[in-house]
Order: structure tokens, then sequence, then C-alpha cells
């Protein structure tokens, strides 16, 4: 086998593993469950989650794909020879593809909808003329509602986006973790907060937008119900990526030396950073459109299109610009999401079926590409066909984001704090006992990793199953 790549420096590893974390999970999923669960309380709880909730699992799956320098399935039967571990672990290797394949459609929506955008089609004069009346507002909605479900419900363009979407991922991996994944997510991460705060900068100046800061910053606890607190934690590792083998994939690329524990905190800020900046980007442009701040998952390609046209009044040309600048925004953070889901089966033929990269690429993508059409034609010539009530797409995100990422989840910090010796786990996180604040705090990350993790894990994956 030839020696495994390595990411080129802390900067790079960083950049990759929050260019995994950030995605649409923090652009397109956080600003609506923000708005339906009560603002500013829901975010607390949403912060606390992260910090105290998911850096034990982000920290779990990285120990053990640094250690086994393994893709998942390998990982477990490297620390564990011999066991039924490795299957679980195969779990893992699936789960992502699962989601790459769904995650895809909505990749390929982006890209129709950046197209929209470079040809102005949110400021259409009959679009800035009705959005010019309070009574013709209706009509603008009517009209980019249309517009969104006339494609969705298409067969052959959202199914062309769809392709385009994959094949620019198996561009990337198929170049390798220095010269594609790196080299990507070190220049496209950046440029991510860049284009979020140039669109939030935007978005406070918008008359009205004071409300949807008060919003977002003025804790409403009345509205902290059960269900929200779970909606919340479970937002926090989904936005992450956590439990699908993601983070140990990249983890495996990571050179010894490097402190487990300063990558993953940072790549937690740094995702926590930028579903904020995205929610003050986005919800005082609702509140200075006068939008419900729950509007749900149209959100994106429904409700921004209209802020757009309603701005676009007085400024058409800045609003066109921001217009394109959401969507790039967009685009990039599902690629760099998505890549990561890609590179996770990739890594498992690579290392497991002794395949060439190109050829391991080809052949995931190929079988991802095939569930995915089906994913896309839910909404269109296959939306009478239901799973267990669900569309085809609802099925595949209800079963990842509900069930087996928090699975998964559960599986990582179980493996770590019950099945790896307690040793092998400080050995890890302390470098060898080179880290001398992280040998100081090792009692207790071991602790959040081997009871409190897997306890609140599991309380979410039962809530999930029952509610």
């Amino acid at each position: 086998m030839n020696t495994r790549e390595n990411f080129g420096s802390r900067f790079t590893a960083i950049m990759a593993m929050a260019g995994s974390a950030i995605g649409l999970g923090n652009i397109w999923r956080f600003p609506y469950v923000v708005g339906q669960n009560g603002g500013a309380a829901f975010i607390i709880v949403y912060l606390l989650s992260a910090l105290f909730l998911c850096i034990p699992i982000f920290l779990s799956e990285s120990m053990i794909g640094r250690r086994t320098q393994c893709s998942t399935f390998g990982a477990m039967d490297k620390l564990v020879p011999g066991s039924s571990w490795k299957w679980m672990g195969l779990l893992t290797v699936f789960t992502p593809l699962i989601i790459f394949s769904y995650y895809s459609v909505v990749g390929g929506w982006s890209i129709e909808y950046l197209v929209k955008s470079l040809s102005f089609s949110f400021t259409t004069p009959e679009l800035r003329a009705a959005a010019a009346s309070t009574a013709s507002e209706a009509v603008v909605r009517e009209s980019l509602s249309t517009m969104f479900g006339g494609f969705i419900t298409s067969t052959w363009m959202p199914l062309v986006f769809f392709t385009l979407f994959i094949a620019f991922n198996a561009v990337v991996v198929i170049g390798g973790v220095k010269s594609g994944i790196e080299k990507f997510t070190k220049v496209t991460t950046p440029v991510l907060f860049v284009l979020i705060l140039l669109i939030m900068f935007y978005s406070l100046s918008l008359p009205g937008s004071a409300a949807g800061v008060k919003y977002l910053v003025k804790p409403d606890f009345s509205k902290l119900t059960s269900s929200a607190i779970l909606s919340a934690m479970g937002q926090a590792f989904f936005s992450l990526s956590l439990g699908v083998g993601c983070i140990l994939t990249y983890a495996s690329y990571i050179k010894k030396e490097e402190n487990l524990l300063t990558t993953g905190i940072y790549t937690v800020i740094f995702d926590l950073v930028f579903a904020m900046i995205a929610g003050f980007a986005i919800m005082p442009a609702v509140f200075a459109a006068g939008i419900e701040p729950g509007a749900g998952p149209g959100l994106i390609f429904e409700t921004l299109p209209f802020i757009f046209a309603k701005m676009g009044v007085n400024m058409p040309w800045l609003s066109d610009v921001v217009a394109i600048l959401f969507f790039v925004t967009i685009l990039f953070a599902a690629l760099t999401s998505s890549i990561s889901m890609l590179e996770t089966g990739v890594a498992y033929m690579v290392d497991h079926k002794k395949m060439s990269r190109v050829k391991a690429t080809l052949i995931i993508v190929a079988g991802c590409w095939t569930l995915g059409l089906f994913c896309s034609l839910s909404y269109g010539p296959l939306a009478n066909v239901h799973i267990l009530g669900n569309t085809i797409f609802d099925f595949c995100d209800k079963m990842t984001s509900n069930f087996l990422m928090t699975f998964g989840s559960i599986l990582f910090t179980a493996f770590v704090g019950w099945k790896m010796s307690k040793a092998e786990v400080k050995d890890e996180f302390t470098n060898g006992g080179e880290k001398k604040f992280n040998l100081a705090i090792f009692n207790v990350v071991y602790f959040m990793i081997k009871y409190v993790a897997p306890v609140v894990i599991t309380i979410i994956f039962v809530s999930n199953l029952v509610l």
C-alpha cells in the first residue's frame, strides 16, 4: 500500500475539517430552525451543545482516525482485530454516501440558483414593479415559489445540475489529499467567511434589520421547549458532520505531531462563528422584508429571492451583486462538506479494496449518482413513491440525520470510552504525554467521552424514534 498522504500543515488540516463542518447545515438549516424554535434561547443551547457535546464526539473520531491512519472500517478492525466492531465501522462508510447522494441534489439546486442570480432573474422589471407595491407582494412570492417548484419538479434540469455538482466533487477527490482536497479547502474555506461577512454587512444595513438582530440576541426562554432543546442538540452535531466518519477520515490524514484538541476546538469555533454570521446575514434581512422567521426549508430558494426582489426596487444592481455572492457562498459551502462525505467512501475503497483513487471515486460516484437520481425525481415523476410515508428524498434525509448520524456518534464515543484502553486514548490525546495542557484535562475529557456524550446522544436518538 502506498504511504498515506497527510495534510501539509495545521492550517490546512483545520481548513479541511472546518470546510467539512461548514455546509448547508449552517446556511440553510441553522437560520430556519432558529426561526422555528424561538431565536436566541435556542442559540444558547446550540452553543453549549457544540462545546460540551460535539467536542467529545469530534475528539473520539479524531483519535480513532489519526491513531490508525485508516478509514472507518479498517480503523475499528486495526484497534480491535477480529471483532464485530469493523462491521459497525462499515455503517459509517455508507451513511455519508447516502447523505452525499441527496445532499448533491440540493447542491445542484444551488448551481441553478447561482445561474438565475447571474441572469438577474430575481430583479426583473416585472418583479421589481410588483415588489414596489405592498399590495402586490403576494404576486412576487407566488412567482418565486412557482419558479422554485417548477424547477425541482421538472425531470431533466435538476438532474443536469445535480450531475455537475457530483462531477466537481469527483474531480477534487481524484486529485488526492494534497493536490485535491487540501488545495480546494484552504482557498474556499477562508473565502466562505469573507463572502458571508459581506452578506451580513449588507443585511445589517437594511431598514428594519434591527428586529432581526434583537431576535437573535434576546433570549425568550418561554419558547425553549424540550423539543427545541433536542433540536438544538441535534443541529449542533448535524452541523459539524459528526457520527458519519468524515472527521475520522480527515483525522487519518493529520500528522502525528499535531494537537488534536487544538484542531477540534478551532474546527468547532469556526463552525459556530460561521453559523452565527449566517444567522446575522439572513435573519435581519428576513425581518427587514417582513417575512416570518420560521419560514422553513424554503428559506434559501424561495424566501431569500423574494428579499432580493424587494430590496432590488431601489438598488437593483446592489441586490443583484448580493444575490450572486449569496449563491456562490451556498455553492462553496455545499462543496466543502460534500467533498468530505465522498472522500469517506473513496478512502475505504482505496485502503481496503486496494483500488486506485480514480477507480474508487468513479465507482462510488456511480452508486451515489444512482441513489441521487431517485432523490431528485422524488420531487417530480416519483413524487407519489413513498417509503414509510416519506418521499425518497425525505426518507434518506430523516433516516440519516435523525438516526444514522446519532447512532454513529454513539458508536464512536462508546468505542473510545469502552473498547479502546484508557492508556491508548491518553497516549493519542496527549501525543504521548507531550501536550501538557491535554494531559492536565485528560480525565475530564475522558469522562465526557465515556459517560456524558453517549448518554446525551442516546437520549436524542430515542427521542427521534418516539417523537
